[in-house]
């Protein structure tokens, strides 16, 4: 084993040839300054331990929370965006989608799977900020209307994790239109008598929370998520006036009504099972 450092004579110095690197993404800082092992973190469900900071997180990291074994099949796993409108501001948007692909892995900002939780089917849509702030192009309502459908035609509950910026304003009216068609497929949801649960991660902003993330049969949310239709400083700029202390965190949100319940993510899974359990006036599991 080669020594970490060396006794020199002018005292103890590390040896430039043996400097080690401390490996990228080996520690996490919450924005209160706590700093936690990644490999802890991810034990404790990417929740800061000391501050219970609920660190954002993706579609693979809630999939695995949510499937028992992370064991899941994906729904239209290839299903990519086009550029129809040939949209081009500072850079034009086939390429924003390209370079999002290649830094993200993913195809587009939802992604849609199907497998057990806790023992009994259960279909997921859950969004991907890293992929341009998680806005809502017309793959992302088409993948959701898709997994409705799936859930409708396989008489499973319906899960949505929103985590998005709003609508893909690249694609315009397009995006706009996802708000109407992915209510409609949720109408039809209901109609079928199958739950739908909305979870509202940080952030839920735009139109997502004008459609699909506020008509869940029970509306849920994380500690400290930000869910509003504008951001805080654009109504502040709007209105011209000082907004209350928390507005729009999930806690203000509660209070006023627009929330069923605020859930620590470690509990996430079971308390997702027992709503829908309740709702299908099933036996409840344990």
């Amino acid at each position: 084993m080669t020594a970490w450092f060396k006794r020199k004579e002018k005292g103890i110095q590390t040896a430039t040839e043996e400097k080690k690197d401390t490996p990228k993404g080996l520690w996490y800082k919450s924005p209160t300054g706590k700093i936690v092992e990644s490999e802890e973190l991810a034990k404790n469900f990417y929740v800061s331990p000391e501050d219970d900071y609920h660190v954002r997180i993706g579609s693979k990291e809630y999939f695995e929370i949510i499937f028992d074994n992370n064991t899941f099949t994906e729904l239209d796993a290839k299903l990519t965006s086009k550029d129809p409108l040939k949209f081009e501001d500072t850079k034009k948007y086939s390429d924003r989608l390209k370079a999002a692909q290649k830094r993200t892995n993913l195809k587009d900002a939802v992604r849609t799977a199907v497998g057990k939780s806790m023992g009994k089917e259960l279909v997921v849509s859950c969004m991907d900020f890293a992929f341009i702030g998680g806005s809502m192009g017309s793959v992302v309502g088409e993948k959701i209307a898709r997994g409705i459908d799936y859930a409708i035609e396989h008489k499973m509950p319906f899960l949505m994790i929103s985590k998005s910026g709003g609508a893909r304003m690249m694609e315009a009216a397009l995006s706009l239109m996802q708000l109407a068609k992915t209510s409609a497929k949720l109408a039809q949801l209901a109609e079928a008598g199958l739950p739908y649960i909305s979870l509202c991660t940080d952030p839920t902003t735009g139109g997502t929370t004008a459609s699909y993330a506020m008509l869940g049969d029970i509306n849920i949310s994380e500690p400290g998520a930000l869910i509003g239709f504008a951001g805080p400083r654009v109504v502040k700029e709007a209105t011209g006036q000082d907004l209350p202390d928390g507005f729009q965190t999930s806690e203000f949100v509660l209070e006023h009504g627009f929330l069923d319940f605020i859930t620590h993510r470690r509990d996430l899974k079971k308390k997702v099972n027992l709503y829908i359990d309740l709702i299908q006036n099933l036996p409840i599991r344990k």
